[in-house]
């Protein structure tokens, strides 16, 4: 008789909600059963050097990870909340081998064709949630970076596209870019300015 597989959960999480430029990225990362790694906090908690480090270890360690994104683009078109879940999808739809559950950082799950359970602070209280925002932070830092230089004078390699007051000036000063988000509230007030210049 073969032993029963075991059961593999999961970790999701997502990074860049709250910016007003760049996509917003999600990661979904599977331990190896019995194997947790060790060190795995919430993104927000640790230092950019301590999450790279962690970044290259859950990508060795693990038994499977994915990191997905939604573009400004489809933001724009279907909200913050949705394009979230839409890149959380694609995440778990990337690994290999398939989980049998997942775990989501957060009060909603986006739509898949397995069990999935929200938890609220889930990448404080679950290992596989607290890598997958340490995966999807690091990836979206490195966007951020690859833009500023696609972009220079908003200071995306400081702030990431969050509202800093030196973002919001640059904005003020330089306008939107390409990849700012068009439906997020200082960005949406300045082109209906521009309108009506």
């Amino acid at each position: 008789m073969t032993p029963e597989r075991p059961r593999l959960i999961c970790g999701v999480d997502e990074a860049g909600r709250g910016p007003l430029a760049g996509p917003v990225y999600a990661a979904a990362v599977i331990f190896r059963p019995g194997h947790p790694i060790a060190g795995m906090k919430d993104s927000k908690k640790l230092s950019e050097s301590q999450r790279v480090v962690l970044a290259g270890v859950i990508r060795s360690q693990a038994l499977a990870w994915s990191v997905a994104y939604a573009t400004v683009e489809e933001i724009d078109q279907i909200n913050i909340l949705q394009a979230t879940l839409l890149a959380m999808q694609r995440a778990v739809l990337g690994l290999e081998p398939r989980p049998d559950e997942a775990l989501i950082d957060g009060n909603r799950c986006p739509a898949l064709s397995l069990p999935a359970r929200a938890i609220v602070k889930g990448d404080a209280l679950e290992p596989c949630i607290s890598a997958a925002s340490i995966l999807a932070k690091t990836e979206r830092d490195k966007e951020m970076h690859r833009l500023a230089d696609m972009y220079p004078g908003y200071g995306f390699e400081q702030h990431a596209g969050y509202p800093t007051p030196d973002h919001l000036s640059a904005l003020e000063a330089l306008g939107p870019c390409p990849v700012h988000r068009c439906s997020f509230g200082p960005v949406k007030r300045l082109l209906q300015r521009q309108l009506l210049v």
